[in-house]
């Protein structure tokens, strides 16, 4: 149903840092760039950070990211860490979303919360 998704970002080598990072311990790479946006994805770019003319709103957004496992959802959220994203919800399981659900919350550095999940 989704092609992909873009999100405004207002600074993007420093939002492509924090991307690379945590799309790296989830197996996903860069797979296309240009001055002004970077892609994202497995076998084809699902996943734009676009850098326009102005600053994005914060908090204008979430995207769920899915993880192969604990193991995984755990990395991205450390790597998102060290990359310059906040925390916004550790690790751990999420038995509101279902018994199986475990997931992360970070913010990149434009704000955009990022959710990483495992079911």
């Amino acid at each position: 149903m989704i092609d992909h998704v873009a999100f405004e970002v207002s600074d993007l080598v420093r939002s492509g840092g924090f991307y690379d990072a945590v799309f790296f311990a989830l197996g996903v790479r860069r797979l296309h760039q240009g001055d002004h946006h970077v892609a994202y994805g497995v076998e084809h770019p699902s996943y734009w950070i676009v850098q326009r003319g102005h600053e994005p709103a914060a908090g204008y957004g979430h995207i769920a990211l899915a993880a192969t496992g604990k193991v995984a959802v755990d990395a991205a959220h450390a790597a998102g860490l060290r990359a310059g994203g906040s925390d916004d919800g550790a690790p751990g399981p999420r038995p509101q979303y279902g018994s199986r659900c475990y997931a992360a919350y970070l913010r990149d550095p434009d704000g955009l919360r990022v959710e990483v999940v495992a079911r």
